[in-house]
């Protein structure tokens, strides 16, 4: 019988972006040696941050490297594709970040030389009793309103600011006006793109001294200016089977992502594979535990992210986690 696909362990590229904290290394032990560490790319093709694999057969490589190898990881979903579709990260906010907008696929195709637009999600792993985002506008705007708010430094008074709690979900289109606030530690899912154009950067400076530089053409020509409702939290429905809790949090034509919940007592197993049809990736965001399959034992922990490619082994999953679950 032919073997089928490992699972993959990686380790991620990290970004020192001046807005973010320390607990990517304090909480999730990612031992990178940056000050601040705000992002680590934990599932990541994209060359602005790649991810490695640790361990087994591809141990030291390229994730990106393994795939064009194997571009059948990826799964039928995404013949003739050798490149990962989206990309995945922690975010750890301890300023607020620009506010800024994502273009869409098609306008990213044409005006940033074919690349993807981005279209992502946040999870919310934790935040500050305080902690708030940006959503859209709150009121309609113009274009040339908007530039005199941006020349006026009174944009704050027409974006919607939402309280954010710990276990939130948001679906953020590509179009949508936002920011991730202080105080908030996010998990992200996202089309596999770095393109961000940034409306507003409250006149910070960077390392050489200087404002970071804003997009305000871009961003004006690819934001959506009507007002946008308050984003409700979804109704989310967990269903239970022995060992195992898991409940949809989103399904978008780029991903779906899940959130696994694993409890297992001494003689309880919980098994997971990846069809045909599409890889899988497990972001372990809470707790510790053993995956096994034929040939094989991996120990996860708390931050760990986990490729495992399309018709995989059979996992057999042990121990006490929560996992983001997504589905290229």
């Amino acid at each position: 019988m032919q073997n089928k696909n490992k699972p993959l362990l990686l380790r991620p590229s990290g970004k020192d972006y001046l807005w973010g904290g320390s607990r990517l290394n304090d909480e999730f032990e990612k031992n990178i040696d940056l000050t601040p560490l705000a992002e680590t790319w934990e599932c990541s093709t994209h060359p602005d941050g790649p991810s490695y694999v640790v361990g087994g057969a591809f141990d030291g490589q390229e994730l990106a490297e393994v795939l064009r190898a194997h571009p059948e990881y990826l799964g039928e979903r995404h013949k003739g594709e050798n490149t990962l579709p989206i990309l995945i990260k922690f975010i750890d906010a301890k300023k607020d970040l620009s506010v800024q907008v994502h273009p869409t696929d098609a306008y990213a195709q044409e005006h940033e030389n074919g690349q993807l637009g981005k279209t992502e999600m946040w999870y919310v792993l934790d935040a500050s009793k305080d902690a708030k985002l940006v959503y859209g506008l709150k009121r309609e705007r113009t274009e040339q309103q908007m530039r005199d708010a941006i020349a006026k430094g009174t944009l704050m008074k027409d974006l919607q600011w939402v309280p954010v709690k710990k276990d939130d979900l948001f679906f953020i289109e590509a179009g949508t006006i936002h920011a991730i606030g202080a105080g908030a530690l996010v998990a992200e899912i996202q089309e596999n793109s770095n393109l961000t154009y940034r409306l507003y950067d409250y006149d910070r400076v960077g390392k050489d001294g200087k404002k970071r530089e804003l997009h305000i053409d871009k961003a004006l020509d690819v934001a959506n200016l009507k007002s946008s409702a308050e984003p409700k939290q979804p109704l989310r429905v967990l269903k239970y089977r022995q060992g195992i809790a898991s409940e949809l949090l989103t399904r978008c034509k780029y991903f779906e992502v899940y959130r696994m919940i694993v409890n297992t007592e001494r003689r309880q197993k919980v098994h997971y594979r990846a069809d045909e049809i599409a890889f899988r990736v497990l972001l372990c965001v809470n707790g510790c535990g053993t995956i096994s399959y034929e040939g094989g034992n991996l120990p996860f922990y708390k931050g760990d992210c986990i490729f495992v490619p399309a018709d995989s082994e059979v996992l057999t999953i042990h121990g006490q986690a929560q996992f983001l679950d997504v589905r290229g």
